[in-house]
Order: structure tokens, then sequence, then C-alpha cells
């Protein structure tokens, strides 16, 4: 049975949906999205004697916004006391897209709460510069010089709406007016030095036909995390939990099987 639950963490109220029991996995949902993503998932992993736990981030679903921009790091904090209020010290932790980010840095801050790390198309690794985000910086910066007159100024907000959803990140236009200024902070942070520091078993599963983060990132990230092991779904591009439930589903039940120790 699946039951949803709040809790004040950090002065944020967070909701949560736990199911099953057993040995926990901790699902961290993409950008845009929440606990409500991985509802195919949760359905068929609670019937395999595995307890789920999957928040909605802050300024996700059904959990409230925080008052100022967050870092990952910020998510990094809320996901430790979230994970002391409900006394959870060993369990697995698959983090889809935004959700692998910070599920990459709590690995790297806390090896000794992880019986194993699941990377799921994850962002992280900030893309280096070519023609198209050449191009981006040069707008940007004619869009500050323009919008900078005074009489311009208050089309500026909107002007930057429209610059990130056709040239930057199709999810800025989208997101929660106070959330915007937390997509710019995440995005800027580049955690790839931090991937040689991942010391846990990592399983790094991704899209063969990825477009928005590309199979090249998980390619990346299996040679700088040492005892990593990637597998790949062809046919299936960012969201295997919703494209191929099942099949995605019986892969995380092996992972759990052989490493819960």
């Amino acid at each position: 049975m699946i039951e949803e639950k709040k809790l004040q963490i950090l002065g944020i109220e967070t909701n949560y949906k736990v199911a099953g029991k057993g040995p926990v996995l901790l699902i961290l949902h993409g950008w845009g999205g929440s606990s409500d993503s991985w509802q195919k998932v949760i359905d068929i992993l609670e019937k395999e004697n595995i307890k789920l736990i999957v928040p909605d981030f802050p300024g996700f679903g059904k959990s409230k916004t925080p008052p100022q921009a967050w870092s990952v790091q910020n998510f990094v904090e809320w996901l430790k006391e979230f994970l002391e209020n409900l006394k959870i010290d060993k369990f697995f932790l698959l983090g889809h897209s935004f959700g692998g980010r910070v599920a990459i840095k709590f690995a790297v801050n806390f090896p000794e709460k992880l019986k194993a790390l699941i990377l799921v198309n994850s962002a992280g690794i900030k893309p280096k510069w070519g023609p198209k985000e050449t191009l981006i910086f040069y707008l940007a910066l004619l869009g500050n010089a323009i919008f900078a007159k005074n009489f311009l100024k208050r089309f500026k907000d909107k002007a930057r709406n429209i610059f990130y959803r056709f040239f930057r990140d199709r999810d800025y236009g989208k997101a929660k007016e106070e959330m915007k200024e937390t997509m710019k902070k995440v995005i800027e942070e580049d955690l790839f030095p931090l991937l040689p520091q991942i010391r846990v078993k990592t399983f790094i599963l991704w899209g063969e036909k990825d477009n928005v983060v590309p199979l090249k990132y998980g390619k990346m990230m299996k040679e700088k995390i040492e005892n990593s092991e990637l597998i790949i779904f062809p046919n299936v591009r960012h969201s295997p939990h919703l494209e191929i439930p099942e099949k995605f589903s019986e892969k995380i039940i092996e992972i759990l099987k052989k490493n819960d120790c």
C-alpha cells in the first residue's frame, strides 16, 4: 500500500510517498517532476520486498518552495535532514536527471550511508561551449545591455523567460518564478570534478536516445567513477522509468538483490 505523508524539513513542508517493506530504495525525481512521476515503478517495486521512499523536492510536487534560491548543496542538506527524520541509515539511492545531481553530491559527502548509487540519465556534467553556447552568451550580454535602459527595464523578466525557453533550457520557462534562480544556480555547477571521489558501487542507467542529457555524459561518468557499471536501454530517451517501466524495474530489482548486504 502506498502512503503519502508530510514532514517539516529545514522549515519546508516536504511531501513524500512510502510503500513496500524491505531494503530501502530512495528515489530522487528530475527537474519538473515529482513523486507522481515514479508511480508506475512504485507500483511494480512495492510487490518485490523493497521499501520505497520517494520525496517531492522542495519547490516541486506537493512540497513547499524554499524562500530563496537553492544550490545543489542546499538540496543535499535537505536530503540529509529528511533521512535523519525518518531514521534511515543504510539505503540504495537513485537519482534521475536533476535528482542525479543531488545523488552525486550526497554520495561524495556521505558514502557510509549508501549500499549503492543508481544514476538514471543523470545531469551534473556542465557541457563545454560550442558555437550554440557562444552565441547564447553574446546574446545574453546584448540583452543585458538593451534592457539596462530605464524605459525597457520592465520588459527584462519577460525577455529573460523567452531567452531561456528558446536558447538555453526548456525547463526554465516552465519553472515556478521562485525556482528560476535556483535552476540557474544548479545548472552552473559542474559536478564532473567530484565523480572520481565517488567510492560506492555505482550503476549508471541511460536511455540510448536521450536528447536531454546525451549518452556521451553517461559514458563520461562511467570513465570517471571507479567502481561503476553502465547499463544502456536501447531506443529509450530521457525517462526510462516512464518509457519502459517494466524493463526498468526489472533492472532495479536485479541491482538491489545483488547488492543488498
